[in-house]
């Protein structure tokens, strides 16, 4: 004969109210985290995908911050050899207006001007770090300190940096070498203060050598910024392929981060309707475990 008995039953409804609180605390958690799953785990195929691309995603954002710190050094370098061409030009203008006129009022000062801006944009430098050094970064390039100094200190001497330039690898086997050194900028025009300062003090009527020397400055002036001119090409150039390789790893790391939502980031408008629903059902099921544990066979063996 079977047995007629209330705890079996009691048990089975334990159990489904003990599964109904679990769906319910995965729920809460999915809406805490925003996450469908605590761990890799549970994402069960998708697990190694994510992983993957989380590897992937982390590459790409190391191109695109490299990318933003070249650029930031490109530009620097756009901005320095700017104002080396700027006042190399004025001070070129200024020796032809003065071979012109023959009167040279003003121009040991233009001259005097003009170096100080060239040493001063060969020696900038980038968060202490000498920019036009190569991998002497520690101490200026360019050492002599006035115009003077120049006539007895050869090119070969005048520049302390090494032939290194810097490079970085902005994509996949894309590296771009970005780095210029001072005697690269430099030389053609350095040669050109030589000569002014080999023509001493300019009076207001420079003597017939004078102007033989300012015409000969003149002429090296030209020379060294077509050099000049050709580094700050090739620099822009790379500025571009700089902010066009930034610019795709931006849009590769987005990409990767949508695959990786979608594997990985709950859906939060249907995590509230199954809470509302999951709480429903453990409301239900207290009250109907509730319901038959007030049930007993003795009240109706009376």
């Amino acid at each position: 004969m079977s047995r007629v008995a209330t705890i079996p039953l009691q048990r089975t409804m334990s159990a489904a109210i003990q599964h109904s609180q679990q769906l319910l605390a995965n729920t809460q958690l999915q809406l805490a985290t925003g996450k469908k799953a605590s761990d890799y785990a549970a994402l069960g195929t998708e697990a190694v995908r994510n992983l993957s691309t989380h590897s992937l995603t982390a590459q790409q954002d190391a191109y695109v911050k490299a990318s933003t710190r070249v650029g930031t050094t490109l530009a620097l370098n756009d901005t320095n050899i700017g104002a080396i061409d700027t006042s190399a030009s004025s001070l070129k203008q200024d020796l032809l207006t003065a071979i012109g006129t023959k009167q040279g009022a003003g121009l040991n000062d233009a001259i005097t001007a003009a170096f100080n801006q060239f040493r001063a944009s060969l020696n900038a430098s980038d968060s202490g770090a000498a920019l036009f050094g190569g991998a002497q970064t520690d101490a200026p390039p360019f050492l002599p300190n006035t115009l003077a100094d120049t006539i007895a200190t050869p090119a070969s001497a005048a520049f302390a940096n090494d032939g290194i330039k810097a490079s970085v690898r902005l994509s996949d086997n894309v590296d771009v070498q970005y780095g210029i050194t001072a005697s690269d900028l430099g030389k053609g025009l350095y040669a050109a203060f030589q000569t002014l300062a080999g023509a001493g003090t300019i009076g207001t009527t420079p003597t017939a050598a004078q102007l033989d020397t300012l015409t000969k400055a003149a002429g090296q002036i030209d020379s060294g910024l077509t050099g000049l001119r050709a580094i700050n090409a090739e620099n822009g150039r790379k500025q571009a392929q700089t902010e066009t390789l930034g610019t795709r790893a931006t849009d590769r790391s987005l990409l990767m981060q949508d695959i990786i939502s979608r594997n990985e980031d709950a859906d939060l408008g249907q995590v509230a309707i199954d809470l509302a629903q999951q709480k429903t059902m453990l409301q239900a099921s207290y009250s109907v475990f509730s319901q038959l544990s007030g049930l007993s066979l003795v009240s109706y063996l009376r």
